[in-house]
C-alpha cells in the first residue's frame, strides 16, 4: 500500500523562511507560484522577458527574473519549462548557482531518472507532481480543496529532503487531498506508459480507426464522428467520476453489454503484448533515448507525423461540427 500524507502530517514551517523560484510560468508554474504565494512562502517566478507568460506574471503580481537571477536568489528551485528545455536552463542559468543547501524540485521526473540532469551531490533533488492541470490545482486551492499529488525524492543531501517536498505540497494544496509517496522512477515510467498506451496514443487511434471503419463501410462523416469521437467524453466523464463500474450502473444495458462482450475482442491479449514491449521501452530507456535524439536533431519525425495527423479527415469533420456546438468553446 502507498503512503499517503495529508495536512496534519506535514509541517509548512520548513518553507517560511526559505525562497522558492519557479522557473517557466506556463499553467502549471502559474498555478504552483499564485499557490505557494497565498500559502505565505516567499516565491519568485523565472520567465523569458516579451513573452506572453511573462506579461501573465506581471499581470499577477510578480516582476519576473531570469532564470540565472531567480535560481541565484532562491533556496528551493522548482523547474516547471517543458521536459526538452529543462536540460539546456539548468546547464546554462541554474548549475551555475547551486550551493550547498539549496534544493531543486521537479514535477516530472524525466530529465532526472534519464540522466539529462545530474544535480551535484550536495543538493536535495524531490518531485512534487500534482495531478491534474494547473488550472484545476489553482482553482481546487481557491476553494480551499485540493489536486492529489505525488512526491518523490531522488537526492537527500540535507536529511531534510522528504520534509521540504511534503510541505511545498501542503502549500499547494495537495495535502487536503492526499500526497502519495512515489519515485522518480515509476513517476516517470508510468507517466510515459500511461500517454502512450491510453489516455494519447491508445485513445487517439482508437478513435481514429473507428471512424475509419465507418467511413470506409459508407456511413456518413458527421455521424461516424458523433459516435467515435464527440460522444467519448460522456463516458470519459462518467469514468472520471464514478469509475468503471459506476459508468456501467449509467449507460444504457445494450451498451453495458456491447462493453461486456466485444471489448476485449479490440483490446485482445496481442494488444496487451504491445503495452508490455511499450512499456520495456520505457524502462530501458530505449524511448527516450529515441525522444532525446530527436529533439537534437530538431523534431523531424515528430514534425512529419503532427503535420500528417492533422490533416486526417476526422480533424476536418470534427472542425465543422464543433462550430455547431458553443457551449464547447
Amino acid at each position: 500500500m502507498a503512503k499517503i500524507y495529508y495536512d496534519k502530517d506535514v509541517d509548512l514551517d520548513i518553507l517560511r523562511n526559505k525562497v522558492v523560484a519557479i522557473i517557466g510560468y506556463g499553467a502549471q508554474g502559474r498555478a504552483q507560484a499564485l499557490n505557494l504565494r497565498d500559502s505565505k512562502i516567499k516565491v519568485l517566478v523565472a520567465e523569458l522577458e516579451g513573452t506572453a507568460n511573462y506579461q501573465k506574471a506581471k499581470s499577477d503580481g510578480f516582476e519576473p527574473l531570469t532564470a540565472g537571477e531567480a535560481s541565484k536568489q532562491a533556496d528551493i528551485i522548482h523547474i516547471l519549462t517543458q521536459d526538452n528545455i529543462q536540460p539546456i536552463v539548468y546547464k546554462n542559468d541554474i548549475e551555475p548557482n547551486l550551493i550547498k543547501n539549496k534544493a531543486i524540485g521537479f514535477s516530472h521526473g524525466f530529465n532526472i531518472h534519464f540522466g539529462q540532469i545530474v544535480p551535484p551531490p550536495y543538493v536535495d533533488v524531490y518531485m512534487v507532481a500534482p495531478k491534474g492541470p494547473g488550472t484545476l490545482v489553482r482553482d481546487m486551492y481557491l476553494e480551499k480543496k485540493g489536486v492529489p499529488c505525488l512526491v518523490a525524492v531522488y537526492q537527500d543531501a540535507s536529511k531534510k529532503a522528504k520534509k521540504t517536498a511534503l510541505a511545498y505540497a501542503k502549500a499547494l494544496g495537495g495535502t487536503r487531498a492526499g500526497v502519495i509517496e512515489t519515485t522518480f522512477a515509476e513517476e516517470t515510467e508510468t507517466d510515459l506508459f500511461g500517454e502512450q498506451v491510453v489516455l494519447c496514443g491508445g485513445v487517439t487511434k482508437l478513435i481514429q480507426r473507428a471512424f475509419e471503419t465507418l467511413i470506409e463501410a459508407g456511413y456518413q462523416e458527421e455521424v461516424a464522428y458523433f459516435e467515435c469521437c464527440h460522444e467519448l467524453k460522456l463516458i470519459t466523464d462518467l469514468i472520471y467520476s464514478k469509475g468503471i463500474s459506476g459508468m456501467r450502473e449509467v449507460i444504457s444495458d445494450t451498451a453495458e453489454y456491447g462493453d461486456l462482450t466485444r471489448g476485449k475482442r479490440i483490446i485482445t491479449e496481442e494488444t496487451k503484448k504491445e503495452m508490455k514491449n511499450i512499456l520495456e521501452e520505457i524502462r530501458s530507456g530505449e524511448f527516450a533515448r529515441e525522444w532525446i535524439m530527436e529533439n537534437c536533431m530538431g523534431r523531424p519525425v515528430f514534425n512529419a507525423l503532427r503535420k500528417k495527423e492533422k490533416e486526417h479527415l476526422i480533424e476536418k469533420v470534427g472542425e465543422k461540427l464543433r462550430k455547431m456546438m458553443p457551449w464547447i468553446k
